[in-house]
């Protein structure tokens, strides 16, 4: 590796997003002795609590994120929904990004990431674009029912989507996603849902997690399992089809592969988050090295750490919903041996929102899951103080 490459603690690692995602970076990277910025419109953000400075602007005001790129040695995304021309401006100051813009540009439109996935001949579902309701007529026919029809950009947890059961429904499922450029893809009557978060280095080298097997309610991720129970052949194939994509779209930095693995046995990609992933949280307790950590690494320049895992791992999301009947159970939760707390920051809980996790660890799978579901079940446990 060349050490000019390198960039070395204190750097300035820039975050364009301030969730979870950037906060659990900046924690991590903290501990490694950088400094985090961290831009987006919000205030008092989760990453802003955690950073050295927030920048609170609008993604495409580019004179604020010219003079935010300015001052930091790195520019990483912990939210693909932002306007492509960041990495641009970054680009133009000659400040690194990574991943790239072309990362980004990819995988912020459903349609773009498709079309890259089936030229890198990737296995995907059957998919048509639409634009008009002459190609939402020919899609359902080429496609047929049931199938899934999605906005082309800024979708995630489920957001602008609308199954079809029946040709007749297509119109309908369209006007409810505003009439915008869509995506119909066949329906997948899969088995399980998995992902493989993974990490590539500047000088090309890669790092994975193993499989990792989700359960989601509500288009949300409910559950992740690690290791996923399935065949060593199938962890194989998941594997090599993450390590294909990361190379192919030249990632430097961490990106998850999300997969059906349909009731024949076959993988099919679905989707790419080119960041952290809500699927990789438990790495910060089960792994030797977690996802943010790699991720602070990778886009400095430094070697990738050991991505062992240390026990079977279960993490299960907290939203907005825990807290309808008042503030959760903490103690009755943490009472369960072995589970780690994660919170956010996030000010107000709303339905459906994203607040923290919960991560068991255990001697099995099954005991991890257990482990996390009983004490998420405690949450709602009446208090006894």
């Amino acid at each position: 590796m060349n050490h000019k490459t390198i960039l070395p603690p204190p750097a300035v690692i820039g975050v364009f997003g301030s969730g979870q995602l950037g906060r659990m970076l900046a924690l991590a990277a903290r501990r490694m002795g950088y400094r985090i910025h961290t831009f987006s419109p919000e205030r008092h953000s989760p990453t802003g609590q955690i950073a050295d400075r927030e920048v609170c602007a609008a993604y495409d005001d580019l004179d604020a994120v010219r003079d935010f790129v300015r001052q930091v040695a790195v520019v990483t995304f912990e939210f693909e929904n932002v306007a492509a021309e960041v990495a641009q401006v970054a680009a133009e100051e000659g400040v690194p990004v990574r991943p790239g813009g072309h990362v980004l540009h990819t995988t912020q439109q459903r349609l773009r990431e498709k079309r890259f996935l089936a030229a890198a001949g990737l296995p995907v579902t059957p998919f048509a674009d639409v634009t008009t309701e002459a190609e939402l007529s020919a899609a359902i026919a080429q496609i047929g029912a049931p199938a899934v029809l999605k906005t082309a950009a800024f979708g995630y947890d489920g957001k602008g989507q609308a199954r079809i059961d029946d040709a007749t429904q297509a119109l309908t499922a369209w006007e409810a996603i505003g009439r915008q450029e869509a995506i119909l893809e066949s329906f997948v009557d899969f088995e399980r849902e998995l992902s493989v978060v993974a990490a590539r280095g500047l000088d090309g080298s890669f790092a994975h997690w193993g499989v990792i097997e989700n359960a989601h309610r509500h288009h949300i991720l409910d559950l992740s399992t690690a290791p996923a129970a399935v065949d060593p052949r199938v962890a194989d194939a998941a594997v090599a089809l993450a390590r294909s994509v990361l190379a192919q779209l030249d990632v430097v930095g961490v990106l998850c592969v999300e997969m059906f693995l349909d009731h024949r046995g076959r993988l099919l990609i679905n989707e790419l988050a080119p960041r952290p992933h809500n699927s990789g949280h438990l790495t910060i307790e089960a792994s030797a090295t977690s996802q943010f950590e790699q991720q602070a690494r990778a886009i400095c320049g430094l070697p990738l750490g050991s991505t062992e895992m240390l026990r079977p791992a279960a993490m299960a999301n907290l939203l907005g919903d825990l807290w309808e009947q008042g503030e959760p159970n903490w103690a009755a939760a943490l009472a369960v041996s072995g589970v780690k707390l994660h919170l956010y920051g996030k000010q107000a809980p709303r339905g459906g929102r994203k607040m923290g996790h919960l991560t068991a660890l255990a001697g099995t799978i099954e005991d991890a899951r257990a482990k996390v579901v009983q004490a998420r079940a405690a949450l709602s446990e009446a208090s006894a103080i």
